[in-house]
C-alpha cells in the first residue's frame, strides 16, 4: 500500500487531500498541530494523526517514520522551511509544495497583493516571471508572502529531488478560514433582497478548489517528477456567476444592482474583484494526466452546506469566521442608503 505523509493535513488542502488518498487506497498520515482539528470523516476512513509543529523538524521526522511515497507540505511559506524538510525527503518517492499563483508578476513588476493590481496577458502559464525571491521579508506581509514562496520553491527545485510545486489561485472548500462565499451565503440567510456587485460583477479571481487541488497532487504523486504546475478549476466564473451559482443553489432570489464606476467607493465589494481578472492557465496540468473534479458549481456545494450549518440563526456570530475581514464587504446600512437614494 503507498503511503503519504501530508503536512498541514488539518488545513483546507490538506484534508482535502487526506480524503482523496484515503479514497484511493493510500495509507494517510496527517501531520498537525491540534489533534480536534483533525476531520472525523478523514480519521473514520483510516487516516493517522501526529502532532508535530513545522518548527519541529525532529518530530516531523517521526511522522515520516522509515519514509513515504509521496509528502504534501501544505505548510511551506519560507526558504528555512524548504531547508529543513530537505533532509528528511532521502526515503520520499515524491514532494508536491503547495505554492500560490501570487508569486506571479505582470510585465510592470506588479502581484496580486501591490498597491497596483496586475495585468496579465492573458491566463498566467508557469513560464509567467515570478517575484524575485526574498528572505529578508516577512512571509506574513503583502510584500513577503509571495518572495518568500519563490525562495522556497527555489530549494526546493534546486535540490534536484522529484518535487512538484502547486501554485492555486483564490482557494474554496469546506473549512476555508476565509470563505469569499460567505459574502452571498450570509446575504441569503439574512433575506437580503437587493445584491449590490461593484464594477458590474465583471471581476475574477480565478477559483481553486481543495478537491481539484487534491486531484492534482493525485496525478502527481503517481508521476513523481521536478516540475511546477498551476492549479485552478476548468472554469473561472465572474462575481455575478458566483453570485447567482450561490443563490441559486439555496434557493434564494434578489434584485441585482450592477454598480459602476461612478457608484460611492466601498458598496458591492466581494471577494473576486479583479479588473483585469486573473486567470490561470491549466494546460501543463491536463497534458500530465490531471482530471478535475468537478468545476465550480459542482465543487462549491459542498461548502455552502458547510456555511449554512455553521451560521446557525445569528450570522453576525458564525465560528471561526474573521468578520472584521467581511465587515466591509457586508455594510447593509451603506447599501440601504444608498438604496433610498434611487
Amino acid at each position: 500500500m503507498s503511503r503519504a505523509v501530508v503536512l498541514g493535513g488539518t488545513g483546507l488542502i490538506g484534508r482535502a487531500t487526506a480524503r482523496r488518498l484515503l479514497a484511493a487506497g493510500w495509507e494517510v498520515t496527517v501531520v498537525g498541530r491540534d489533534a480536534s482539528r483533525m476531520s472525523e470523516d478523514v480519521a473514520v476512513a483510516g487516516g493517522r494523526f501526529v502532532a508535530a509543529d513545522r518548527g519541529e523538524p525532529g518530530r516531523v521526522a517521526v511522522a515520516l517514520g522509515a519514509g513515504a511515497d509521496l509528502v504534501v507540505d501544505c505548510l511551506c511559506f519560507t526558504a528555512e522551511h524548504a531547508r529543513d524538510l530537505l533532509p528528511l525527503l532521502d526515503d520520499v518517492g515524491s514532494t508536491v509544495m503547495i505554492s500560490s499563483k501570487a508569486v506571479y508578476v505582470d510585465a510592470a513588476g506588479n502581484h496580486v497583493n501591490s498597491a497596483a493590481a496586475p495585468a496579465f496577458d492573458g491566463p498566467i502559464r508557469e513560464s509567467q516571471p515570478t517575484m524575485a525571491p526574498r528572505e529578508d521579508l516577512d512571509y506574513r506581509t503583502r510584500d513577503g508572502y509571495g518572495a518568500n514562496k519563490v525562495a522556497a520553491e527555489r530549494v526546493l527545485l534546486d535540490s534536484g529531488r522529484p518535487v512538484t510545486v502547486l501554485r492555486p489561485s483564490k482557494v474554496h472548500g469546506e473549512g476555508a478560514t476565509e470563505p469569499g462565499e460567505w459574502v452571498f451565503v450570509k446575504r441569503v440567510l439574512d433575506r437580503r433582497e437587493v445584491l449590490l456587485l461593484s464594477r458590474g460583477g465583471r471581476g475574477v479571481d480565478h477559483p481553486s478548489a481543495a478537491g481539484n487541488i487534491a486531484a492534482l497532487i493525485a496525478t502527481a504523486a503517481n508521476d513523481p517528477g521536478r516540475r511546477v504546475l498551476n492549479c485552478a478549476d476548468p472554469d473561472a466564473p465572474d462575481a455575478l456567476d458566483i453570485s447567482r451559482t450561490i443563490a441559486r443553489y439555496l434557493g434564494h432570489r434578489w434584485e441585482e444592482v450592477l454598480l459602476d464606476d461612478q457608484a460611492p467607493a466601498g458598496l458591492g465589494l466581494h471577494h473576486w474583484d479583479r479588473i483585469p481578472g486573473i486567470r490561470l492557465d491549466m494546460t501543463a496540468a491536463g497534458r500530465l494526466g490531471y482530471r478535475p473534479s468537478g468545476d465550480y458549481a459542482t465543487t462549491v456545494t459542498a461548502e455552502l452546506d458547510w456555511l449554512v450549518s455553521s451560521a446557525g440563526r445569528n450570522t453576525s456570530q458564525s465560528p471561526g469566521f474573521d468578520h472584521e475581514y467581511f465587515a466591509p464587504m457586508v455594510n447593509y446600512a451603506a447599501e440601504d442608503d444608498y438604496l433610498a437614494t434611487r
